[in-house]
């Protein structure tokens, strides 16, 4: 399985697109604490190649990232990593 940020030029199958959303909580305490965005990437990167398997796919091309620091009114900020991408399956 593998993933890139660009197109594919070879001969492949459109599986389909995939969507993840992972999140964490900022405790009040440690209201700065982005580097917590490393391991929501992961977790999102994760989350894509197991939807593309269950696609049945080989890869998934054009990922892309979003981040959003989310404020609610009366609870505390919440870090989001939204991933998406086109799974590809190769021809055998």
């Amino acid at each position: 399985m593998f993933m890139s940020t660009g197109a594919y030029n070879q001969a492949h199958v459109i599986k389909g697109v995939v969507a993840v959303t992972c999140s964490t909580m900022l405790r009040s305490e440690q209201p700065d604490e982005f580097s917590k965005f490393d391991g929501l990437f992961d977790e999102a990167k994760q989350k894509l190649f197991e939807k593309a398997e269950e696609k049945g796919g080989d890869g998934i091309v054009d990922v892309a990232f979003n981040t959003e620091v989310v404020r609610m009114s009366v609870a505390p900020k919440f870090l989001v990593v939204h991933g998406y991408g086109t799974v590809i399956a190769l021809p055998r």
